[in-house]
């Protein structure tokens, strides 16, 4: 089942999320012509410890989603409140896996997803922060780490009652775990696979310039799974350098989200500036660039300026190639309000049009 992220929608309390479905969700479902939608829910922090503590409430929200024709198979557990604060950057990394806050929030994940998770559901997936800003972190924080996944590993095996819930941890560039590589060398040998794996977001896996199959095949040689695909797409620019370039990307810097930027130079080292501005600023432009902006599937940006669905694409083939069970896919563009001329947007329609996209390109 195909998911929409719903980070995409401002909702920090649960009547704003039912309000957010039934302008969003609702209507997309309809625009799609089906009878269900896969929508992967994220939770604000108070809306998943008030349904967590709740059981009531819980099944009220379950019977709302039913009632709407909307399906649950994954959550988004990264951001943890205030996605749509007028700036977000570094905070969004915030609290990290040392703190007591980010695993009372997971169990509270854990606890709801149970409770919603579709009868079709093969298993339910949580997407999570790479552990943290890669600074400052140090080896005793990999201990606390270490210790939290442990517990949240206890309470999903506990809540798992035929049907696996599984921690998806997604890897972003500038974080502790920037790289699938980096994923893959902490995670294995520290945590249980049967519940713990990764979330590959086709956005970062291209700003790392990886190649999707040998992504994969690392994961998979590591005993550990792909448990959630997060389907979105980077901005590439072929010749950073040119004017024309450079004052297409500018109207990419906003001050709401960080978009990291790395350039494959000539030699083929990767070069890192953590927000497009200071890449404008700071890196040389001699060779490629891919942009943490997340662009709409379906329609790709102007000229000069390119996506990266080549990237997915490749990462879903490859995947179907290994004979595995083809992971959770969620549509994941939650940048629609701070796109250049985002007033102009019709956000139901544009859902619907991506959606209609990656179930050609991607789900088939």
């Amino acid at each position: 089942m195909l998911s929409y992220c719903t980070n995409v929608h401002a909702a920090d309390n649960l009547d704003d999320l039912v309000a957010a479905l039934d302008t969003y969700a609702v209507p997309v479902r309809e625009r799609l012509g089906a009878d269900l939608l896969g929508v992967g829910l994220w939770l604000a922090s108070t809306v998943a410890a008030g349904l967590a503590a709740d059981p009531a409430a819980l099944r009220r929200f379950a019977a709302e989603l039913k009632a709407r024709g909307l399906a649950v198979q994954t959550l988004n557990a990264f951001p943890y409140g205030g996605f749509h604060d007028t700036v977000v950057k570094h905070a969004v990394y915030v609290p990290t896996w040392t703190d007591e806050r980010r695993l009372r929030y997971t169990r509270d994940c854990l606890t709801v997803l149970a409770g919603l998770l579709h009868e079709d559901a093969r298993y339910g997936s949580i997407s999570t922060l790479p552990l943290a800003w890669r600074e400052p972190w140090t080896p005793a924080d990999d201990d606390r780490a270490t210790a939290a996944f442990t517990e949240i590993t206890a309470h999903a095996r506990e809540l798992s009652d035929g049907r696996p819930l599984r921690l998806a941890v997604e890897p972003e560039p500038g974080c502790v775990l920037d790289t699938v590589a980096d994923a893959v060398s902490w995670l294995a040998g520290r945590v249980d696979p049967a519940h713990v794996g990764l979330c590959l977001d086709t956005c970062h896996l291209a700003v790392s310039f990886a190649d999707p199959a040998e992504e994969i095949r690392r994961v998979h040689d590591a005993g550990l799974d792909i448990v959630k695909v997060q389907a979105s797409a980077a901005l590439h620019v072929e010749n950073p350098a040119a004017r024309e370039a450079r004052a297409a990307l500018a109207e990419f810097c906003e001050p709401r989200y960080l978009h990291q930027v790395r350039e494959l130079s000539p030699s083929g080292e990767v070069l890192a500036a953590d927000d497009l501005d200071a890449a404008l600023a700071d890196l040389p432009g001699a060779g490629p660039w891919r942009v943490h902006f997340h662009v709409p599937l379906h329609a790709g940006p102007r000229s000069p300026l390119a996506s990266t669905t080549d990237v997915l694409t490749g990462a879903v083939a490859a995947l179907a190639d290994t004979g595995r069970p083809v992971p959770h896919i969620e549509v994941e563009t939650y940048t629609w309000t701070v796109l250049p001329a985002s007033g102009d947007i019709d956000l139901a329609a544009g859902i619907a049009d991506e959606l209609r996209w990656a179930h050609t390109e991607v789900a088939a």
